[in-house]
């Protein structure tokens, strides 16, 4: 009925159980790929055992390879873990509908317009293709987590930090929209300058050459850059004109943090935590100006400390850093992955662990082959692929579950490549708003009626040809107008194949139902220049016969002006008999919707042009 359709909630069942579908599926894959892994283990694991009882003479002579800098060893586990977490938090089954909607388009909202536009192109992908998009990003998450977990050291490992970066990069640019960096009321306390900004650079921390951990220069700078954002941090947290001075403005309006904290206490999570949260709420709103001078005061304290060179006043800003970070991520931005949409643990953590890998890297340095009583002789770097294995048989099992890991990320990448070419959205949305379509084998009852330019058309004198017959009001100003333009979508998609085709309404509506209102239609919609498109109409009693036989119901509405019917189309043979009937209920009518049931649409005449 016009008006009638309603939007794609969240948890829309069609949508959520064939993302359960694709997990499982793609599931059965990667356990495949770990049974491979299995016996490939095994068979390294004999063979290793075999090498060692014959050489073991040898073996021990072999050179030892220098232990992993404990700096990049911390960057390199605490973020693959994330990036495990937050794969394991994109299987929420809101994400496929809910992460666009609740997500990446309230964070850009207040961005500039060439941003909104830049994270538009990456929603129109996912809104598209929701389950391929949503699968995707659970095992590219998982793939890059476990590859960063369990990559030996050297070439696999470089890669997996760069394979962090660049997926970190995609989801801070089109994921967080640059971590709102560019909206207004940016801040801090809330999140900003995003979480997927601190997995790039700790990603990049792995991907830098060993030698770069070798002295504490490399973790010097990675506290100075962390001084300096929390310095920036405290100067935009002080900025006046930005709301953050007043914990409840003018009219008893709250300020933003407590306005957003408030908000976040009332997502579903334990009784304790939404009451702590709720509690730091009212707090804000009463002092709001003394508790953002104590933020600005702990972050340029913090900020100066690092970038002070001290080490003592290092270690200090450092645990300052990170007790402040914890406190932020309870008490404002509310653990930041609970509400069933939440896709990591908001900023504090990766920012906390970043902050602690740097000065872990500044002040606890690898082993050298001089340091008394450790065995070495030479980075794994420098020894060729023979001598890694004699002098660390677990090289050739780590490097067989870095592959399994890439393959897992791969499995994800792949599908996500192919949905960001597709400009067709997936026939799964359709059916979540129509149900699957009808096939049908009778013939189509027979009509003749009059097209907008006034010529007298039969279903008969249209024989030889596909037709896909709908029913639309002429003065329809909800439903009718997506309709008619998911009609016109439909014909640009069969391509050459549309001249063998008739894309035929009748009106379906008993008081406006002349040829002008017809024409008038047609020019709105943007119709006349179709070639094979055709409006029918006729008098009262053709058309109710019309309707009758094809199962249309019409509710005139008070005051005579739209009508409600039955939104239903069919796809007609060129024998004249009944292929199949489809719901064109559009839904939401957003794009994605409209190009679902386009490609549904034709599909279903294509298989019909092929029979």
């Amino acid at each position: 009925m016009p008006g009638m359709g309603t939007s794609i909630g969240t948890d829309n069942p069609t949508i959520v159980s064939a993302f359960h579908a694709a997990l499982v599926h793609q599931g059965v894959v990667v356990v495949v790929i770990l049974a491979l892994l299995a016996v490939a283990w095994n068979v390294l694991r004999s063979s290793a055992l075999r090498r060692a009882a014959l050489l073991e003479p040898a073996a021990a002579a072999a050179p030892r390879i220098v232990p992993e800098p404990p700096g990049r060893r911390l960057a390199r586990v605490s973020f693959a873990l994330l990036w495990i977490f937050d794969g394991v938090l994109q299987g929420q089954d809101a994400m496929p509908l809910g992460l666009t909607s609740k997500v990446v388009q309230p964070a850009a909202s207040g961005s500039p317009a060439w941003v909104q536009h830049l994270v538009g192109s990456g929603v129109t992908i996912w809104s598209f293709h929701p389950v391929e998009a949503a699968a995707s990003a659970v095992w590219i998450q998982l793939g890059i987590g476990l590859w960063l977990l369990v990559a030996p050291r050297g070439a696999w490992s470089r890669v997996a930090g760069v394979a962090s970066v660049g997926w970190g990069a995609l989801v801070w640019v089109l994921g967080e929209a640059f971590g709102g960096v560019l909206a207004p009321g940016a801040t801090w306390m809330l999140g900003v300058p995003g979480a997927a900004l601190f997995y790039v650079l700790a990603g990049a921390l792995v991907a830098l050459p060993e030698r770069s951990f070798a002295t504490p220069r490399l973790g010097r700078v990675v506290l100075g850059v962390m001084g300096a954002y929390f310095l920036g941090m405290s100067l935009l947290q002080a900025w006046p004109g930005r709301g953050f001075w007043h914990g409840r403005g003018a009219h008893g309006v709250l300020g933003p943090i407590a306005a957003m904290t408030r908000s976040m206490s009332h997502t579903p999570q334990p009784r304790l935590l939404s009451s702590l949260v709720a509690s730091f709420a009212s707090f804000d709103a009463a002092h709001g100006w003394g508790v953002n001078l104590f933020v600005v005061a702990a972050l340029a304290l913090v900020g100066a400390g690092l970038l002070s060179g001290r080490p003592r006043a290092a270690r200090y800003a450092s645990t300052a850093g990170v007790v402040l970070c914890l406190a932020d991520w309870v008490l404002v931005q509310d653990l930041g992955f609970l509400g069933g949409v939440g896709t990591d643990p908001n900023s504090m953590v990766p920012t906390a662990l970043l902050l602690l890998s740097g000065y872990v890297a500044a002040t606890r340095l690898p082993a050298r082959s001089e340091d008394p009583g450790v065995v070495v002789a030479l980075p794994s770097s420098a020894l060729s692929l023979r001598e890694r294995l004699r002098a660390s048989p677990t090289y050739a099992f780590r490097s067989l579950a870095a592959l399994g890991a890439v393959a897992i990320a791969l499995l994800g990448a792949a599908p996500m490549a192919a949905a960001s070419v597709n400009h067709v959205a997936d026939p799964i949305l359709s059916q979540a708003v129509d149900g699957a379509p009808s096939p049908l084998d009778y013939r189509a009852p027979s009509f003749t009626l009059t097209d907008q330019s006034g010529r007298s058309v039969s279903l008969a004198g249209l024989r030889g040809k596909v037709v896909a017959l709908t029913f639309l009001d002429p003065v329809c100003t909800s439903d009718c107008p997506v309709i008619a333009q998911e009609l016109r979508q439909t014909d640009a998609m069969l391509g050459s194949a549309a001249r063998r085709v008739e894309l035929v309404a009748v009106v379906a509506n008993p008081i406006y139902r002349s040829l002008a209102a017809t024409r008038a239609f047609d020019r709105a919609e943007g119709l006349s220049h179709v070639a094979n498109w055709m409006f029918l109409t006729g008098s009262l009693r053709s058309l109710r016969q019309v309707w009758n036989e094809y199962a249309v119901q019409l509710v005139v509405a008070p005051g005579g002006a739209m009508v409600a019917h039955s939104e239903i189309a069919y796809v007609i043979g060129p024998s004249g008999r009944a292929a199949d009937a489809l719901s064109t209920v559009p839904g939401s009518g957003s794009a994605s919707t409209r190009s679902s049931f386009s490609g549904v649409l034709a599909t279903l005449v294509r298989r019909v042009l092929a029979s």
